[in-house]
């Protein structure tokens, strides 16, 4: 990575610091240097959930042409993503197989709206924080990780980064204004899900408890 790709990658982690209310706790990332194969198969998931929602959110609302520019152009980055993900799988001999899913979305989306145009902005705010999250983590796993791996999380950065500030425009779009306040209410919903403890590790659990 040249000077300037680093300083802006490190630009867009500082902007992704700010927005989120906590740091991945270290017992995490121990958790997760401990549970590796579950890490990428998790990962895996994760990627083809967020094509998944991207893709609901087309068939939803037709007619927002710039939710539906932006979400394709997701939706065909995360799927990309997964086939990546499947791939290093694959050379390291890791089933990709079913796994319970984390409480970290569900215990976003259970403080989304019933109804438009509350239940569109709640969401894409939501999907900034996952992104947003996902993000931190790659960059705080990075560096404790095999050269192969490391470079992939790193070129995932960017991506994750842009994929953020995306749903956060199209947040504020929805909502016709600012929208911290509400991005403040999940921040707090987020904090605990990340923090407490967790009784199964996941990409976005909190650290297991013991």
């Amino acid at each position: 990575m040249n000077q300037t790709a680093a300083e802006a990658m490190n630009d867009a982690l500082k902007e992704i610091h700010e927005f989120l209310p906590c740091r991945t706790p270290v017992q995490w990332i121990e958790n997760a240097l401990a549970n590796q194969d579950v890490m990428l198969i998790d990962h895996a998931h994760c990627e083809k959930k967020a094509a998944s929602t991207a893709l609901s959110l087309i068939y939803r609302y037709v007619d927002n042409t710039d939710l539906l520019n932006k979400m394709s152009r997701l939706a065909r980055e995360e799927l990309r993503h997964f086939e990546q993900v499947l791939a290093i799988m694959k050379k390291r001999g890791v089933i990709y197989s079913h796994l319970s899913p984390a409480r970290y979305a569900a215990g976003l989306r259970e403080a989304v709206r019933k109804d438009d145009p509350g239940r569109l902005v709640d969401v894409l705010i939501v999907g900034a924080i996952i992104e947003a999250r996902s993000c931190e983590r790659f960059a705080a796993l990075a560096p404790h990780l095999d050269d192969k791996l490391a470079e992939f999380y790193n070129s995932l950065l960017k991506s994750e980064a842009r994929h953020y500030q995306d749903y956060l425009v199209l947040a504020q779009r929805a909502n016709g204004g600012p929208v911290q306040d509400r991005v403040a209410e999940f921040m707090a919903i987020e904090q605990k899900l990340i923090e407490e403890p967790d009784t199964e590790f996941r990409f976005h659990s909190g650290p297991l408890a013991y």
